[in-house]
């Protein structure tokens, strides 16, 4: 994982992923060396942005050749673990929760959802999308089963806290959040809310502002 995430600024910790994915796209056509600017346009992101981003993580390239595009890439799958398999599980599978399951990070080798539950599912489990799928009454005992780190909620609001209560007292790490519930968690679990209906009102604004 990260090295000192805590000095590492939010907002660039957020980028780290997208990075990595235009890099690979930049290898996959074959380009060695790539720099800020190229970059910026191929992201939308500002040069000076990336140039700071990159600074944090001690990635520094070279002035007049930019950056090593291999490098980078080994740099950044050290940086975000992309060598280690994380598993995921989904709670809730509804609208949101089964495009999840059909999607299933197909981008991302090393993240997969293996589990899923909702209440619609038997105890004794089913296949949806081919993962296995339970009654979430089998959430701590196939959370510890299958491994879980890291779990996508995706369940009404009504019941987000109450599983979420369920889920601190299980080893996973970290949980993101889909329900518009700013659900409590102990120190020892992260926590990223997603509210889809926030972020449309947030763009909404943005666009009458110009």
């Amino acid at each position: 994982m990260l090295h000192e995430t805590s000095k590492i600024p939010q907002a660039t910790t957020k980028r780290l992923p997208l990075y990595y994915r235009f890099l690979q796209n930049f290898a996959n056509a074959g380009q060695k060396r790539i720099s800020s600017q190229e970059l910026s346009e191929a992201m939308k992101i500002d040069s000076a942005t990336i140039r700071r981003d990159f600074s944090h993580l001690g990635a520094l390239g070279k002035k007049g050749y930019g950056y090593d595009v291999q490098e980078l890439l080994l740099f950044f799958r050290k940086t975000l673990d992309q060598d280690e398999a994380t598993n995921v599980a989904l709670i809730g599978v509804g609208g949101l929760g089964s495009a999840f399951l059909k999607y299933n990070f197909h981008r991302n080798h090393n993240t997969k959802i293996i589990v899923a539950f909702d209440s619609n599912s038997p105890l004794d489990g089913e296949k949806i999308s081919d993962i296995d799928t339970y009654h979430p009454d089998k959430i701590e005992e196939k959370i510890k089963e299958y491994g879980v780190e890291l779990v996508i909620l995706t369940v009404p609001s009504r019941s987000a806290q109450e599983v979420t209560d369920r889920l601190a007292k299980t080893d996973i790490k970290g949980i993101l959040n889909f329900t518009p519930v700013r659900i409590s968690v102990p120190d020892h679990i992260r926590v990223q809310t997603i509210d889809l209906s926030v972020e449309l009102q947030s763009l909404i604004y943005q666009i009458k502002q110009h």
